[in-house]
């Protein structure tokens, strides 16, 4: 791998890694409770921005290989939250919080991928 790609990569991720923590913690504190709100919301606004972000830049742009890789695998791939996403759930189940864990899996799961979908979709039209 070129050194430019690998830097790329870690700026953005470096970001997107920031951007996840300020969103998550800062729903979290506005939505309260067990359910974990900012990892959800998380995830669901990285799945649509990923879905826009990959059409809008692919299709639609002359953006440059590094703005592509710092912006979709980097930034986005820090901000999303997948492994803290199953780390809650198993939590939520280990605590017998079986509602909550199972609104936590099928939720987002299911949400995402729409997200990611209405991303695809809105970028196409735009």
């Amino acid at each position: 791998m070129m050194i430019r790609q690998l830097a790329a990569v870690a700026i953005g991720g470096a970001a997107g890694a920031v951007m996840r923590w300020l969103v998550a913690s800062g729903v979290q504190k506005v939505a309260g409770g067990a359910f974990p709100w900012g990892t959800f919301a998380v995830n669901a606004l990285g799945s649509f921005l990923l879905g826009f972000l990959f059409v809008w830049l692919i299709e639609r742009s002359t953006a440059s290989e590094l703005v592509r890789l710092a912006i979709t695998v980097g930034f986005l791939g820090a901000f999303t939250t997948f492994s803290t996403y199953s780390l809650e759930s198993v939590r939520l189940l280990q605590e017998g919080a079986f509602s909550l864990a199972f609104g936590n899996i099928i939720g987002q799961v299911m949400l995402c991928l729409l997200l990611t979908w209405l991303g695809i979709q809105l970028a196409r039209v735009l």
